[in-house]
């Protein structure tokens, strides 16, 4: 990221909403209306500070809440999100913001997962990180993203580097040979095991091709054999 904003591919800027409040205290936050434990941050501080944002940048800007009542933030998310101009990531805090912020200008609501944080921000953080990446020039090989975990649906087959050998344990024969389509073959068969093993939830058969569908059902009777 530090290259990509060098570069001029990406920049990032922080607002303090308190800064938005209009109580002398800052304060932000309220009871919640019919009761309840915890507080809610109060809506008019939230949209002041994306009206100045949205004067800033001179358009709308898409707008992300993070909450754990969002759509699961994925890969494929990350890729479309990379193709906005401007991002503002809304970090929640407390029982999270008053829903008349969200209806008047959130336009996505993403969670990182099925688990709660204290607040938005390291969502925002995994979010920045993995959306930039997708930004053309900011990583070093852009070629690298083809091959990595999820962008083919499939989990990314093991890596090996120097020494061949460590404490008895080989890297396999296949990565040695030499012979490329059988070094292509063996990596496909390890990201589909690795992902028939520990993700078959992401397992798309409609995007795989009629040789991986081969590899898949010999891997599945071998599991069953195996059983």
């Amino acid at each position: 990221m530090k290259r990509g904003t060098e570069k001029g591919e990406i920049s990032y800027k922080c607002w303090n909403i308190r800064d938005y409040s209009k109580n002398k205290h800052r304060k932000v936050d309220d009871y919640p209306y019919g009761g309840g434990a915890g507080m809610v941050m109060t809506v008019d501080p939230i949209v002041s500070c994306y009206n100045h944002i949205k004067e800033a940048v001179f358009k709308k800007p898409k707008v992300i809440y993070l909450t754990p009542k969002g759509e699961k933030f994925t890969n494929e998310m990350a890729v479309e999100l990379s193709k906005e101009d401007d991002l503002v990531l809304l970090c929640g805090h407390y029982e999270g913001i008053d829903q008349r912020a969200i209806d008047m200008i959130v336009d996505k609501e993403v969670s990182i997962g099925d688990y709660v944080l204290t607040g938005g921000e390291l969502p925002a953080l995994v979010l920045i990180d993995s959306i930039s990446r997708h930004v053309k020039g900011v990583l070093g090989d852009d070629d690298s993203l083809d091959e990595e975990s999820f962008s083919d649906g499939l989990l990314e087959y093991p890596h090996y580097t120097r020494p061949a050998e460590y404490e008895g344990l080989k890297v396999p024969e296949v990565l040695l040979s030499g012979n490329h389509k059988h070094i292509n073959e063996y990596r496909k068969t390890e990201s589909l095991k690795l992902t028939l093993e520990r993700r078959p939830d992401i397992l798309d058969i409609s995007k795989l091709s009629k040789e991986d569908i081969k590899i898949l059902e010999k891997l599945k009777n071998i599991d069953k054999q195996s059983k």
